[in-house]
């Protein structure tokens, strides 16, 4: 059995308040790696583009307040 499957396993048999705990723990840390991840991207400039588009965008009218 691999670390994933044994994983899965032992979450299968958690209770529910340890289940509970577990998936808050597990929604922080992926938010972390997401706020990570993010902010690489935006270091290495593979939002430039995206961010230059927004912004002409905006400046040509093209945007509408939601």
């Amino acid at each position: 059995m691999n670390t994933v499957q044994e994983i899965e396993k032992a979450i299968t048999q958690l209770s529910k308040d340890d289940l509970m705990v577990l998936m808050e723990w597990f929604e922080e840390f992926e938010a972390k790696m997401w706020d990570k991840q993010f902010e690489e991207d935006v270091q290495s400039g593979k939002l430039e583009k995206i961010a230059n588009k927004a912004i002409a965008d905006f400046r040509a009218g093209k945007c509408k307040e939601l």
